[in-house]
């Protein structure tokens, strides 16, 4: 049986491979581990050759995992998070609670008026003044990748469909209706090209709307900025039309279908949530529940 023990070095070299890996290239994590390439290829190659695997491929085609790189990752990364956890957890022990806690968020979702993200953050550290804070902001896609790799304690986005994978805790109603531009009839409406987006509503609008098929457009900003030309309709969340509906002149199209569904703070049901993690969602939800 081969026996490998790794030293403080090679711990080291782990978390720059796990920095690549997060970072998603070797070019990214330049930035992000404030290193340069050649010595990032130092570190990686060292875990390599420790393990006596290829862990990446790293050509013109760009950076990818190997099917070895993919369990190394994953292991690493549990590994050095739970490194990290420990003087937290044991600071708990004593009922002190330090350590930080990363919290992703999806787009837009801080201009909820109905979100207490700030004031939770607030409160808590009130009664937790030693813990900080990560906060990002990410894709759908993203947050569910961050979730699942433990990058991330808490998401918070809207469900559309449950994972038994995680657990929900609602917060608040996020409603999308369908915009035009002011000077746009109901009648001209109509004839407006619809803008597409990667998104579970507008392709549930798609099946039965049978407006031409306007352009595609990556974010809720360029559907805004399409709309307010008055060439084109787009379905948005209300209130962020509410912080723009002046200044693009926009209104909501009279009659047009409403959607909902709840925006929750959402964790892994695979990890053990820490105690300043439960904390943190206990205020969290002790916020929501006094303002509904």
């Amino acid at each position: 049986m081969i026996k490998i023990e790794f030293d403080e070095r090679d711990l080291r070299s782990l978390r720059v491979f796990c920095g690549v890996v997060s970072s998603g290239g070797f070019s990214a994590a330049e930035k992000t581990l404030l290193m340069s390439k050649a010595s990032i290829s130092r570190h990686v190659r060292a875990v390599e050759d420790r393990l006596g695997v290829t862990l990446c491929d790293r050509g013109p085609s760009g950076f990818r995992l190997t099917a070895e790189g993919e369990v190394a990752a994953r292991l690493a990364l549990d590994a050095i998070r739970s490194l990290e956890r420990i003087k937290s957890e044991i600071d708990a022990v004593h009922g002190i609670l330090s350590g930080s806690i990363s919290i992703g968020l999806g787009e837009y979702a801080a201009f909820h008026s109905d979100f207490f993200l700030s004031k939770t953050i607030a409160d808590f550290s009130k009664v937790a003044p030693n813990v900080g804070f990560n906060v990002s902001i990410m894709t759908f896609d993203e947050l569910n990748r961050a979730l699942r790799d433990q990058s991330v304690d808490i998401v918070v986005r809207g469900i559309y469909t449950t994972d038994s994978e995680f657990l929900y805790l609602p917060l608040f109603i996020e409603s999308h209706e369908l915009y035009v531009h002011k000077s746009v009839t109901k009648a001209q409406a109509k004839r407006l090209p619809l803008i597409r987006r990667n998104h579970p509503y507008v392709a549930e609008l798609l099946k039965v709307d049978k407006s031409p098929v306007g352009p595609v457009v990556n974010d809720i900003e360029a559907m805004i900025v399409l709309i307010g030309s008055g060439l084109y309709k787009g379905l948005v969340p209300s209130h962020i039309v509410s912080l723009l509906e002046k200044r693009f002149s926009i209104k909501r199209l009279e009659g047009s279908k409403n959607f909902s569904h709840k925006i929750c703070a959402i964790t892994n049901k695979h990890r053990a949530i820490s105690r300043k993690v439960e904390v943190f969602l206990s205020i969290l939800n002790e916020n929501h529940t006094d303002a509904a």
